[in-house]
């Protein structure tokens, strides 16, 4: 053993090779920290000072390469500011390009996931063999800003502009046989061959059969284009990525810019380009945001983790009573991810529209190449539909997608609890109905949680796991352990009506509607929480939902919270109602619906809507961006401080990735308490200040003046 550290060993293997092993003790997967490199750094100088050493091949240990940086240090280093984050770049960046520049030939041997500063220090390398197992990319524009340990230097001048910005500016993983297609790397092997190939490689270019220092050469010096090629990709990607990003994502561009004026020199100060411009971005709120939320990623995913490992057996087995859309889509999600399921309902005709639910959303798998014919038919053969409980006995958690009615879902719970064994845990996909009142109807409320999956199921990565007062640890273990397996991302809450997410979308609805009520354009609220970052502004959300459906979680809300959700005005959403233009399903609601070329329901400007509205609303009247979003926004801010203060929601982190997942909370906020810290919590006071004579949802909660009085913040650590 040539040198044996915590996360690095060199030990010789033959020839006069040796093997560089990355091998983090205590971790999983392996990745950069500062202590990592520092070893990095020791390892390759005395690779440098060892003449014995002809050859030199980087591997792992573990299953996985490396996964990138460590991200929990990005937020000290961030926050110390320009001068830290250039140092602490600045210092990899010298141990990066003091591998590059070693007088022998390197190999990576990228086993697993090769990512952000992972997959830099394999551009480092003058060779990259992959396993068909690996997987590799540049995702740092997820986190708000770009490679900055030589990404935007290597990549380009490895594989071609093109490359480099697809790669760059999408972030996205990318296969081995699309590495080798692209030129990133040499040679896909299979696992079991990764070493014996790397190694041959190496030792042919030790023997002078491959040509390793051309290969150190191109990366060190500028672009191969000529300025007009140059500027006509640059400025027609600048183009086509500003569009696909949006305003509220510079990172991508900002990569092309980084290229763009690092093409013409060589790599040091190319990097130097690089080294500023991740500066730059490292200092915005959109990194901080999106940092902060892959960080509360991490937070939850332990969080859920942990009850499974508390739960007392593996779901083997599944049912789903109620075959509609949601249980259909539910019954889609197990089978797809490997566990069967039982899906009941009352009629063929629910069982027929829960199997065409499942085939259509595999049918696109197929159609697009992610999945076989016979892969198909595996799937479905995991769906068992049923109009009976035959083998009800055998399963180990049923999930009641039912209509939501409170009667309805206690004859259906009552009923099912009969078929099932006392281990069984029963949940209920409910959005709105408390809990406690549902397992009323129970002999066993422990064995009883809510389940609440979002609609589009396949699509939407939240699942809110409801305890109730009497509901069981096994239970809650059991339902996460599910949704885990689901590959959904599960937070538990405590039971309240709404739950979580849908306790605090509607006083947002409520702040929409109290807007029309005083005069404001439906359009022009949309237009403005759009450009703010929604996904879709409230209207159009409504449309989507249901009318129909917001109109009676509503109620619900209201009968809950009446002090604060209960309305002495008809809203739009009554008016609708009444005019039974339920929104997207019947193809009128704030707006028309006409399907496109596709299919898909495309919004269209109606004035039937606005003459509906014109008895119940104040005269047209202007609203400032500045105003819409205040009386949007601290309804649902202040509901959510409620909710973390009454402990239906644990941590700031949780509550912020809820939204994030359940209701598409614009990602580059990082979540409402983080949106609240990122402007002060002086300035949400102010800002809600002038509102408070619309109500107790316009009021400061007492958590709030609490942080207010010593300007504190949601987030401390983080």
């Amino acid at each position: 053993m040539l040198y044996e550290g915590k996360a690095i060993q060199l030990k010789p293997i033959e020839d006069g090779l040796a093997q560089l092993l990355f091998d983090l003790q205590g971790e999983s997967v392996n990745k950069f920290s500062k202590a990592v490199l520092e070893e990095l750094n020791q390892v390759l100088e005395l690779v440098e000072q060892n003449s014995d050493i002809k050859g030199l091949l980087l591997s792992s240990a573990k299953d996985v390469f490396i996964v990138g940086a460590d991200i929990m240090e990005f937020v000290p280093m961030f926050a110390q500011g320009e001068e830290a984050i250039q140092s602490a770049v600045s210092m990899t960046n010298a141990v990066f390009s003091r591998l590059e520049d070693l007088n022998i030939p390197t190999v990576a041997a990228i086993n697993g996931y090769a990512l952000g500063g992972g997959m830099e220090v394999c551009l480092a390398c003058d060779f990259r063999i992959a396993s068909t197992a690996a997987k590799v990319g540049l995702p740092e524009i997820k986190l708000g800003i770009i490679p900055g340990w030589g990404g935007t230097v290597r990549l380009p001048r490895l594989a071609g502009l093109d490359v480099a910005v697809e790669w760059i500016a999408s972030g996205k993983e990318q296969r081995p046989d699309a590495a080798l297609k692209a030129g990133v790397v040499d040679g896909v092997v299979e696992p079991a061959n990764l070493i014996a190939a790397a190694t041959a490689v190496l030792k042919r270019a030790v023997a002078g059969e491959l040509a390793y220092e051309p290969r150190k050469a191109q990366k060190k010096a500028p672009l191969k284009h000529n300025d007009i090629e140059a500027l006509m990709a640059f400025e027609t990607s600048k183009a086509f990525v500003k569009a696909q990003a949006g305003r509220n994502y510079p990172a991508p561009v900002t990569a092309i810019k980084s290229m763009q004026e690092g093409a013409k020199l060589g790599r040091d100060d190319a990097i130097k380009i690089e080294t500023a411009k991740f500066v730059e971005l490292a200092q915005t709120s959109v990194a901080k945001s999106l940092v902060g939320l892959f960080i509360n990623d991490q937070v939850i995913g332990k969080k859920a983790k942990s009850w499974e490992k508390q739960s007392d057996k593996k779901v083997e087995k599944a049912a789903v009573l109620g075959a509609g859309i949601m249980g259909g889509g539910i019954a889609y999600q197990s089978a797809y991810k490997g566990t069967p399921i039982i899906m009941k309902d009352i009629a063929q005709a629910g069982i027929d529209l829960g199997l065409n639910e499942a085939a259509k959303l595999l049918n696109k798998r197929v159609e697009r190449g992610r999945m076989s014919s016979g892969e198909m038919a595996e799937v479905l053969n995991r769906i068992d539909p049923a109009l009976a409980y035959d083998g009800f006995e055998h399963v180990d958690i049923v999930v009641e997608a039912v209509v939501e009615n409170p009667k309805v879902k206690h004859a259906v719970l009552s009923e099912v609890e009969g078929k099932i064994t006392d281990d069984t845990v029963l949940c209920s996909n409910t959005s709105t109905i408390s809990i406690n009142y549902l397992a009323e109807a129970l002999k066993r409320p422990e064995n009883f949680c809510g389940m609440h999956f979002f609609n589009p199921v396949h699509a939407m990565p939240l699942v809110e796991v409801i305890r109730g007062e009497k509901t069981s640890d096994k239970a809650v273990a059991r339902t996460v352990a599910y949704a885990n397996s689901l590959g959904k991302k599960a937070i538990v809450v405590n039971d309240c009506p709404g739950f979580l997410v849908n306790r605090v979308l509607f006083p947002y609805f409520a702040g929409f509607s109290m807007l029309l009520r005083d005069g404001a354009d439906f359009q022009q609220v949309d237009k403005v929480m759009e450009r703010w970052g929604w996904p879709m502004g409230p209207a159009y959300l409504m449309d989507v939902v249901g009318i129909d459906t917001g109109v009676h979680a509503e109620q619900v809300m209201a009968d809950g919270f009446p002090e604060r959700m209960g309305k002495t005005f008809k809203a739009a959403s009554d008016v609708f109602y009444e005019a039974q233009r339920y929104g997207q399903k019947n193809s009128k609601g704030f707006y028309d619906y006409a399907p496109d070329k596709k299919g898909k329901p495309q919004k269209v400007v109606t004035q039937d809507s606005y003459e509906l509205l014109k008895p119940h609303v104040a005269a047209t009247k202007e609203f400032t961006d500045e105003e819409i979003i205040a009386r949007m926004m601290v309804p649902m801010a202040t509901e959510l401080a409620r909710c973390l203060e009454e402990n239906i929601v644990s941590s700031a982190a949780e509550a912020d990735m809820a939204l994030v997942y359940g209701l598409g909370f614009p990602p580059f906020r990082g979540g409402v308490f983080r949106w609240i810290d990122e402007i002060g919590i002086q300035a949400f006071a102010e800002m809600a200040k002038p509102l408070e004579e619309l109500g107790p949802l316009y009021q400061l909660t007492d958590g709030m003046k609490e942080k207010l009085s010593s300007n504190s913040q949601y987030y401390t650590a983080v």
